[in-house]
Order: C-alpha cells, then sequence, then structure tokens
C-alpha cells in the first residue's frame, strides 16, 4: 500500500529509532510543510505576471517540483524520512475536494438550462470511455488508464484526484496525468478561441466548446477571455456542469474497480465491500454543494465567504502535491513510457471535435 496515493497508512511514518525528540522532527515537518505551501502560492501568483502566457501553468507543477527538489536535498543531508511526518497526501487531497464542491453553486448550473448538463453528460461518457478503450488498446494499465480517462474527460487536474482516490493509483500516475494535463491545456488556451473566429462561432457555441475541450480552469478562463465576454461567461458555467459530475464518475468508478477489476472469481462482491471502497469525500463534495448552494440563495452565505472557501482549497490542493513530489519515484515516471501520451493526443483530438459538434447542435 506504501505506493498508492490514498493509503490509510501513508506519509505518516515514525521518525527514525533513536531519535530523542521526536516531537521536534515533527514540528520541523509540519514548519516545511508550511513554508513549501508559501512558497508554492507565491510561484504560482507572480510568475504569469512575468509572461501571460504561463498562466496556464497552474499550482500542481510548481509544488510537485519544490516537493521534489525538498526530496531530493534532504534525502542528501539522510533526513528526508524524519520529516515525512506532515507530508500527508490523503488527508490534504481529500479535505481539497470536499471543499472543491463549495465552489460548485447548483442554482447557476439550473439557471444556465439543462442544455449545459446534457452537453456535459455526452461529452464525460463518451470521451470516458473512448479513452478507455484507446488505452486498453495500447496497453495502459488500468489505474493509470482511469487517471488518464477521467482527467481528459471531466475537468483535469481535479478529475485525476478523484480517480485516484477511486482505484488507489500510485503519486507516480497522478503526478504523470498532471503534467500531461498543463502541457495540453497551454496550446488550446490560444488555439481554440482563435479556431472559433476562424469558423464564425458565436460567443454561445464558441464559450460551450471551450468549457467542454480545455481541461484546466486556468486555461478555460483565458481561452473564454481572449475570445469575448459571453464565450467566458457561457464557457466557465459549462465547466461548472462537468466539474459537478465529479462525484458521480468517482462513485462509478469505484464501483466497476469492487465488482469488476478486484472481483475474486467465484464471489459475489457485498454491499459492505462496496461501501469500504466508495470514496467518502464524494458525500462531502455532494454536501458542500448542496450547503453553499442553499446558503447563497438564503442569504446565510455571502460570495465572499464562498471565494475564501476556493482559496483554502488551493491551498490543501498545494499541500497534497507537495507530498506526493516529497514522495515521488521518478522511475515510476520514466516507466510509464509513451503509450499515456498517445491516449492522452487521441483523446484530446476526440474531445475537440465531439465538443464541437456537442456545442454547435444544442447551443447553435
Amino acid at each position: 500500500m506504501s505506493d498508492r496515493v490514498l493509503s490509510s497508512h501513508e506519509a505518516v511514518a515514525a521518525p527514525r529509532q533513536g531519535t530523542s525528540a521526536p516531537w521536534i522532527w515533527a514540528s520541523a515537518s509540519f514548519l516545511l510543510v508550511i513554508g513549501l505551501t508559501v512558497a508554492t502560492w507565491w510561484l504560482n501568483k507572480t510568475v504569469p505576471s512575468w509572461n501571460k502566457q504561463l498562466r496556464v501553468i497552474e499550482f500542481p507543477v510548481y509544488a510537485v517540483a519544490l516537493g521534489l527538489l525538498a526530496n531530493g536535498l534532504l534525502s542528501l543531508l539522510g533526513i528526508r524520512d524524519r520529516l515525512v511526518a506532515y507530508f500527508r497526501t490523503e488527508f490534504f487531497l481529500k479535505t481539497g475536494l470536499v471543499l472543491l464542491g463549495a465552489s460548485i453553486n447548483l442554482a447557476e448550473i439550473v439557471a444556465f438550462g439543462a442544455k449545459g448538463l446534457v452537453q456535459a453528460v455526452i461529452l464525460i461518457s463518451s470521451v470516458f470511455l473512448f479513452t478507455w478503450y484507446v488505452a486498453r488498446w495500447l496497453g495502459v494499465e488500468e489505474k493509470l488508464r482511469a487517471l488518464l480517462s477521467a482527467s481528459v474527460a471531466i475537468c483535469g487536474v481535479s478529475a485525476a484526484i478523484s480517480a485516484a482516490g477511486a482505484v488507489l493509483a500510485k503519486k507516480e500516475q497522478l503526478a504523470y496525468v498532471t503534467g500531461l494535463v498543463i502541457l495540453f491545456a497551454l496550446p488550446l488556451m490560444f488555439f481554440q478561441p482563435a479556431l472559433a473566429v476562424w469558423l464564425n462561432l458565436s460567443p454561445e457555441v464558441a464559450g460551450a466548446w471551450i468549457g467542454g475541450n480545455i481541461d484546466t480552469t486556468a486555461a478555460v478562463v483565458g481561452a473564454g477571455s481572449i475570445h469575448s465576454q459571453q464565450a467566458l461567461k457561457v464557457a466557465s458555467i459549462a465547466k461548472l456542469s462537468q466539474n459537478a459530475l465529479i462525484g458521480v464518475v468517482a462513485f462509478l468508478l469505484a464501483l466497476y474497480w469492487v465488482v469488476v477489476v478486484e472481483r475474486n472469481p467465484g464471489q459475489r462482491p457485498s454491499a459492505w465491500q462496496i461501501w469500504e471502497r466508495f470514496p467518502k469525500f464524494v458525500l462531502g463534495f455532494i454536501l458542500a454543494s448542496i450547503v453553499v448552494t442553499l446558503g447563497l440563495a438564503n442569504g446565510w452565505i455571502v460570495k465572499a465567504t464562498v471565494r475564501d472557501l476556493q482559496r483554502l482549497r488551493e491551498w490543501f490542493f498545494i499541500a497534497a502535491f507537495l507530498s506526493i513530489g516529497y514522495g515521488l519515484s521518478v522511475s515510476g515516471l520514466r516507466d510509464a513510457g509513451w503509450r499515456p501520451i498517445a491516449v492522452y493526443s487521441l483523446a484530446t483530438v476526440f474531445n475537440t471535435v465531439v465538443a464541437l459538434a456537442a456545442a454547435w447542435a444544442i447551443f447553435g
């Protein structure tokens, strides 16, 4: 279980035997996580000001890089294992995903109409299945296949995190997919709005296409802004509609893994086994969405509070990816080879075409 992203024993290793004051190392670990998290936040806010094209590079890249740097330096000093106590990937990921639910205002999706949800269901189901079968055809390992399919079909990094929790994927696999998401989102942020203008798409169709195809929120906002304000509005809500279905996909993945992938021959999985494997953070994700939606509608919660929760979510995700980088095995990334890149390339092309067809049919 030590190589999995969401192992219950992950990143809580005790200090080395013989340490006279273990609380000192635990305190140092806590301060190290805080310091690296602040450094990642600073990079995420500062680097885009140097070059606007770099704004598509989101915090997971900086966080994993700093985690890897700390991993290497502290390993050379021989104290890496003593400082591992507060690099808790599982806790940070699950908390961040629950807070992600607080950014989903169900009323906005309803106000947008059924069109956004119809498009989301069409794209998620078709792109997920296409990616899944292409990855299986190319011989990609099952857990990595699940992460690739979820990330390209829904919303990139957040969907990959949810899928990792559902199938207990390796840290290296999640880091690999995160890199692919960022790598493919950058050119699409500039290419897609230009192509939408060349195709003479209306702002509504262009926005629905951008929101349905590009995988990171930053790139969706950037592409929508490049096209028009109306396209930005439609793109944001289209992406929000897809985000709202993360919990559904995570549950179905967990169910598939218990009933099909990990099922012992001749044995029927019990309801308790399914419940045990079910990612409980999905319930928190759904509950947070409902509470925020009702709170905004009745005046119990103001939008500034929601923005604060979104910033808090970002901090937890930064700490999660720092923890991934801190415990990452570079050989695991190298072993993945070229096949995931080929899968993601084909899936992105498929997603671009299907998203355009769906946007044209539904919003045209």
